[in-house]
């Protein structure tokens, strides 16, 4: 059960609402816990019981720790991120990890027998464990206090809106709001508005944009043309930027109508002139976790240009492993890191100023870059696919991909271009994290759902992207 999927729309959501909204406050967080416990139940089956030991153990690790103070307290820390991180190990990485072991023994002459594992990744396992390693973190820092009971705490890490695929939201930001939250008209307006602006962008712009990339990604690379290569990684671009965007709108304005602040998770990355500002605009939350728990404890940009360098390289790396267990997603991590080394150089260096329309290019020419990495099966594929985009050749569409694009695609894809790089928020009325109410921007929202509504009925399902991490 998804959210664009016609279960939860019609079925779970409202079911829920009334359900909420019909309880006493003392028992909300209870309602929620185990509404969010059923949703992740629905999609994960049995494996729902590593999210709810997860809860247990995060529980007890953040009050013991808490209890036995800052310096004592560090073994119950080192204690937590080895329980956190212990599943993640598993049930994402061990198989790649023996994969390389065995190909890097053999490349030395040695025949090294590994198991042949192959476990069934729980979904948003990469979310929630991130969530649960800033909450004992910051326990131990003395930043919050751990939540007053295991139903506040099952309530905040189990909640469905942000469980699967984020945004990451920290225990601090909403820990008014797990204890006690009120819940006005405005601000279940404001979340309704921006879960349908969600929705529109993932069933109305993301699927069809994906419909193309899928297509181009499956040609053989012998057949690929430089046209069908160009066309297929701009469809990716845009397929990825509005699938998780979408999906981020959707959660934090179902976060919103049931009265919790949820941090925002993109600002137009596409309009960005520099891969660092590309970063500071593209999935924010996970930037930020990365930045306060593993960039500025290794020392951040305090320590010498080569140790600050190096701390980038190592965060984008991880970056690119937390992303997926393979070869390409670690060579995305790693060529991002390289772009932003490269950009620092060039601060500290020179007084370079770029113009505006060429930083933009750069931009978006280096992210489409990384993109293919991303997308591709293999990092052979990604390599070959570059390969057919800088190969002078024919920009004509091979006919698998000209029977695909139709007019209606073509339209799609404009229409995606022009949401992704246009400032459209001020015409809705929005600023900061609210939308003014005006007939037009309720409207408008309502209309985008219905049309959702209907492309979904008569479309197939596609799950979003960022659920496989």
């Amino acid at each position: 059960m998804l959210f664009s999927s016609p279960d939860f729309l019609f079925a779970f959501l409202p079911a829920f609402l009334a359900v909420y909204f019909a309880a006493p406050a003392r028992l909300k967080n209870l309602v929620l816990m185990l509404a969010s416990l059923f949703f992740y139940f629905t999609t994960s089956g049995q494996l729902t019981v590593i999210l709810i030991l997860s809860i247990l153990v995060n529980h007890l690790v953040a009050h013991r720790m808490h209890k036995a103070g800052p310096a004592a307290g560090k073994g119950w820390l080192v204690l937590g991120l080895v329980l956190n991180l212990a599943p993640l190990l598993y049930y994402k990485y061990a198989r790649f990890f023996l994969a390389s072991l065995q190909g890097t023994a053999a490349a030395a002459g040695f025949d090294l027998p590994v198991p042949d594992l192959h476990p069934i990744l729980p979904i948003g396992i990469s979310f929630f464990t991130f969530q649960a390693i800033s909450y004992i973190a910051d326990v131990h820092m003395r930043r919050v206090a751990p939540a007053r009971s295991l139903i506040d705490f099952g309530m905040y890490h189990a909640c469905f809106p942000q469980l699967i695929a984020g945004p990451i939201v920290r225990y601090e930001e909403i820990e008014p709001q797990v204890h006690r939250r009120t819940h006005k008209l405005d601000d279940f307006y404001n979340g309704a508005v921006q879960f349908c602006f969600g929705l529109a962008k993932k069933v109305i712009l993301a699927d069809p944009a994906g419909i193309v990339a899928d297509k181009a990604f499956g040609i053989p690379h012998d057949q690929l043309t430089m046209g069908s290569a160009w066309l297929g990684i701009a469809a990716y671009t845009l397929q990825i930027y509005f699938d998780f965007s979408g999906y981020s709108d959707m959660a934090i304005g179902l976060g919103r109508m049931l009265g919790f602040p949820y941090p925002e998770n993109f600002d137009q990355p596409y309009r960005a002139r520099s891969i660092t500002e590309f970063w500071r605009r593209w999935h924010m939350t996970l930037s930020r976790w990365f930045r306060d728990y593993v960039y500025i404890p290794l020392g951040g940009n305090r320590a010498a240009l080569p140790r600050t360098l190096l701390n980038l390289a190592l965060v984008f790396f991880l970056c690119g492993l937390w992303h997926g267990a393979a070869a390409n997603f670690v060579v995305w991590g790693l060529y991002h890191g390289a772009l932003l080394m490269m950009e620092r150089l060039l601060r500290g260096w020179t007084a370079l100023r770029v113009p505006a329309l060429l930083g933009w290019a750069y931009t978006m020419l280096a992210v489409m870059a990384g993109w293919v990495l991303f997308r591709a099966d293999t990092l052979g594929g990604a390599f070959a696919y570059l390969g057919a985009m800088v190969t002078p050749g024919s920009l004509a569409l091979t006919p698998a991909m000209g029977a695909i694009v139709t007019n209606d695609k073509l339209v799609f894809l404009a229409l995606g271009a022009a949401v992704a790089l246009i400032p459209y928020q001020p015409l809705f009325g929005f600023t900061g994290r609210r939308y003014r109410f005006n007939t037009g921007t309720a409207a408008l929202s309502l209309a985008l759902a219905c049309v959702a509504f209907v492309m979904l009925s008569v479309n197939s399902f596609t799950p979003f992207i960022y659920f496989r991490f």
